[in-house]
């Protein structure tokens, strides 16, 4: 009997994903579709298909029906929310709509059990539970086609391009984390209090966070309002442990335990501060640090997120020791612009006051206390090159789902080791937060860990590029994450040609600088140049005994304006006033001057700087040329790349 063959994919993904109040919200965005998309494949296998690719891990879909419920649990998505599939036995019988049904039902399912058990019904208004069905039943968009031809992948590409989905628009009061739903009140507009009563839209926020369901005073935030399906994605955590339901096709699905402990982005940015702050303090100065902290916030919201280095400094101790309390402190608490905004905050003014007392007597008893406070934290988001063309050869499908599984088994142990929290890994897309410090290592060693995985399969040219989001907290979590899919996009890939590394750093006022390199030129012995060029930085110790300076990068932009090439009015350049090698020696004399180099000869100097330069020339790589020294270099020297050096070394705090 002729097989069949179906195709599917379930969205929108960027619309629930990518807005996000929270690392939470972020979090909960891609796990739970990846939890769908397990539950389309067990729909597909129940009705007698066979995933062709990507081949889904068992483990995880025996997760999702139920049967398996020991061993460590999946705590990250780890399916693409786009498979194919066949049934070799009943083809003519399989039912792609059955599918479609048995998704919205699961998820159906689900938020009525966060429903249930978060007692929404004891304070719903007349319009909570309208607006809950209306918003659950219409939100997702799922497209599905049968071919009868296994190569005929357009088609799932021409169903989408028939769109059915069109979501109405909503009134009243809309949700602060999905844009353009309604939040659950039903309240028609925001109001004020008359006669010191609270307005609908008050009221129902008030009595939901009262309610004594647990988590519920952390989870929702004072004068905060979600609509239906971000509501979900902030609560599910809580529950899931205890989910389970049979659906009308007959499938079962299950959730199991989840830690709700996912780092903020505060967190992230403090991680090696609050790591030296453990290590150098004892027990009674960090319980002097402690007392003021939990006067300001009292609430413990970090303590189950796992940090591989603060794991580490607290390892051996007690749940009740001082370290380990402080590191389940929010760490926003230590950061001034949080402090000096106090009330705005939630905080006590006199209570910060003692706080910022009790930091400032640790530092001036510790002069190794040296860690700057980073307000910077990273995301990083990953995504393979060009594999799209390799699946579709059939005879490549296994071998890249063999090589996917493999990568996506052990990305998690990879960013763990720097410190991170991954947020995604499923099929060749990374997505994580690390510290400041720790995403360009990562970034590479995950790298590493891509082609090891591809390195048995030669015939399946691939690589991976990435980008990097350097972001101040202060930033809009959702600008950061949308934007990381343009710069990986539209610099890393298109940009500079793919097997590549782009970087922007984000401050309040905007975006404050770009660099993208391929990685055979961001990369030397495996490392990033630009990180040990920021050490050195931050040792004032390099090759010869040179020092980089805040002085020397200070002039070095001018510098490169004054020897950059005009540009004419066609678009192309004048030819530069000195060649390149002109260039280096004058600004080897630059550095030669500057800190405490003028010891150097101009040869050390010039060696010194010469990594730097390399890294401050865009070059764009070409596949059909293995040299890199044949590839495309930029006209320009651009500023971007030694900024990137003093950003990294300084931690994006003034010295």
């Amino acid at each position: 009997m002729a097989n069949d063959y179906f195709h599917f994919t379930l969205g929108p993904v960027q619309g629930f994903v990518a807005q996000a109040r929270r690392t939470r919200d972020f979090w909960a965005g891609s796990f739970l579709l990846s939890w769908l998309s397990g539950v389309a494949m067990n729909e597909v296998k129940r009705q007698g298909g066979e995933i062709a690719f990507p081949i889904p891990a068992d483990d995880y879909l025996a997760w999702i029906d139920g049967s398996k419920r020991s061993g460590e649990a999946p705590r990250q998505g780890g399916i693409p929310n786009r498979f194919k599939a066949f049934s070799a036995k009943v083809p003519r019988e399989f039912d792609g709509a059955e599918v479609a049904a048995t998704i919205r039902a699961a998820w159906l399912a689900l938020a009525e059990h966060v429903w249930n058990e978060d007692k929404l019904a004891e304070v719903a208004t007349a319009d909570t539970r309208a607006i809950w069905l209306r918003q659950h039943l219409s939100f997702w968009e799922v497209s599905w086609a049968i071919a009868s031809d296994q190569l005929a992948s357009t088609v799932l590409d021409q169903r989408k391009n028939w769109r059915s989905h069109y979501p109405q628009a909503e009134a009243g009061v809309k949700c602060m984390v999905m844009d353009g739903w309604q939040e659950l009140s039903g309240a028609i507009r925001p109001g004020l209090e008359i006669n010191r009563q609270p307005t609908v839209l008050k009221q129902f926020w008030q009595a939901l966070r009262a309610n004594g369901v647990r988590g519920m005073r952390t989870d929702l935030a004072e004068q905060e309002h979600l609509c239906a399906l971000a509501y979900v994605k902030r609560r599910f955590v809580r529950h899931f442990g205890s989910f389970n339901a049979t659906l009308d096709s007959g499938l079962r699905v299950s959730g199991w335990e989840l830690v709700a402990g996912i780092p903020s982005v505060s967190y992230m940015a403090a991680v090696h501060w609050l790591e030296k702050l453990v290590q150098v303090g004892d027990s009674d100065e960090l319980q002097a640090i402690l007392a003021v902290a939990s006067a300001v916030n009292p609430n413990q919201d970090e303590r189950e997120t796992c940090i591989r280095c603060l794991v580490e400094a607290s390892a051996g101790v007690s749940d009740d020791d001082v370290r380990r309390k402080l590191l389940a402190l929010d760490a926003n608490l230590f950061f001034e612009h949080a402090q000096d905004n106090a009330k705005a905050n939630g905080y006590a003014p006199e209570h910060v006051a003692q706080l910022k007392q009790a930091v400032q007597k640790f530092k001036r008893d510790h002069a190794d206390f040296d860690e700057p406070l980073s307000p910077f934290y990273a995301v990083l988001l990953m995504d393979g090159d060009s594999l799209g063309v390799h699946m579709s050869d059939v005879a490549n499908q296994s071998p890249i789902s063999t090589a996917l599984n493999g990568f996506t088994a052990t990305v998690p142990q990879v960013v763990e080791h720097h410190n991170g929290f991954l947020i995604y890994a499923g099929g060749d897309d990374v997505l994580a937060l690390l510290p400041l410090e720790d995403a360009m290592a990562c970034a590479a060693a995950v790298r590493k860990t891509y082609l090891d995985c591809f390195m048995p399969y030669p015939a399946i040219k691939t690589s991976i590029s990435a980008a990097i989001q350097y972001a101040h907290v202060k930033m809009p979590l959702g600008k950061i994450l949308g934007d990381a899919h343009a710069l990986l996009n539209e610099v890393a890939k298109d940009g500079a040609g793919r097997d590549a590394l782009a970087v922007r750093v984000w401050k309040p006022g905007g975006m404050a600088l770009q660099w993208a390199q391929p990685w055979a030129i961001a990369l030397e012995n495996g490392q990033p140049v630009i990180e040990q060029l920021a050490r050195s930085f931050r040792a004032q110790n390099a090759l010869y005994g040179t020092a980089f300076s805040s002085q020397f990068f200070h002039k070095i932009g001018a510098r490169f304006d004054l020897l950059n090439p005009r540009r004419k009015p066609d678009g192309s350049y004048d030819m530069p006033v000195l060649d390149e090698a002109q260039a280096r020696c004058l600004l080897a004399v630059d550095f030669k001057n500057s800190a405490d180099n003028r010891t150097l000869t101009i040869e050390q100097a010039e060696h010194a700087i010469t990594p730097l330069l390399v890294q401050c020339r865009a070059v764009t790589r070409d596949k059909e040329q293995s040299n890199p020294a044949r590839w495309k270099k930029s006209d320009l020297l651009q500023a971007d790349g030694a900024l990137l050096v003093r950003f990294l070394a300084q931690k994006g705090v003034m010295q």
